[in-house]
């Protein structure tokens, strides 16, 4: 099994500029689920969405061409792809001949579809979009909608995540609720650099304290953890603290290496969030 730390990430690494599947480098996602409580059947759906903004091959006459990328890669994939073996993946297509654009989404569907679903009995595929020059215009900024619980004055002691911060007024009427926050921070499991992101809580059930919640947010702040795995120990620690009868927290994670990342998990079923990014990304 792949660990994170012999990953490329923090180590000079050669940048290939001829085509490599090799360089793709699987984690399972397994350990920080064990480490979360979880076990067999998920108790979440989703997916991580991620952009591609630095990608560039050769056509049949050797001139360059670009496109943006865009994966959603199932959350019931074994692994996730360490992002620093992603970019120098996608940096191998650079000097790489591709008769046509259809190609090069086929070879990432591929390729990517092997590293995520290795090891499962039943692999499957995941979904690659490639966006070409001409529909760059098209490309729109949006924030996330909701409540802003950035609003809220409030004093923070926590920097490491605290759930006991969570609180929810069992005794009241449900509710349904969506929150926002531009204060998630986490860091690079490895490396230790800052993740910055924005994260939307959307829920039904019993009405979730929005300072303490907000707290609790914040206290990601110099906690170490990939971004999957952070949105999953959020969407785990709402769920058993505030016991919300349907649950999705989706966070927007600025880029990094010319790719963001940007997970979904969500208690039910739904259509995924349209690849839109925010203004910081």
């Amino acid at each position: 099994m792949n660990l994170p730390e012999q990953s490329q990430l923090g180590k000079p690494a050669p940048y290939a500029d001829r085509y490599d599947p090799s360089l793709l480098f699987p984690i399972s996602r397994l350990p920080k689920r064990e480490e979360i409580g979880l076990a067999g059947t998920l108790p979440f759906l989703g997916a991580d969405l991620w952009t591609a903004f630095e990608l560039s091959w050769l056509n049949p006459r050797g001139k360059p061409q670009v496109a943006i990328a865009h994966f959603t890669i199932p959350c019931e994939t074994p692994n996730i792809v360490e992002s620093k073996s992603l970019k120098l993946y996608l940096g191998s297509f650079s000097n790489s001949t591709f008769a046509s654009a259809d190609e090069v989404r086929d070879r990432l569907r591929a390729d990517l579809s092997e590293a995520v679903w290795r090891g499962a009995p039943a692999p499957a595929t995941i979904g690659v979009r490639l966006l070409l020059p001409e529909l760059f215009d098209q490309e729109p900024v949006q924030e996330l909608d909701g409540l802003s619980l950035d609003r809220l004055d409030i004093e923070c002691t926590h920097y490491t995540p605290a759930p006991e911060l969570l609180a929810a007024a069992f005794d009241e009427q449900p509710v349904e609720e969506v929150l926002t926050s531009n204060l998630l921070k986490s860091n690079c499991l490895v490396t230790g650099q800052p993740d910055w992101g924005s994260v939307q809580i959307r829920y039904t059930g019993p009405q979730i304290d929005q300072g303490g919640l907000l707290r609790y947010l914040v206290s990601f702040r110099n906690h170490n953890e990939f971004h999957e795995q952070c949105v999953e120990r959020i969407f785990m620690d709402v769920w058993r603290r505030c016991k919300p009868t349907r649950l999705a927290v989706y966070a927007r994670y600025t880029r990094r290496g010319g790719l963001d990342i940007n997970p979904l998990r969500s208690s039910h079923p739904m259509g995924l969030p349209p690849n839109v990014r925010t203004a910081r990304q």
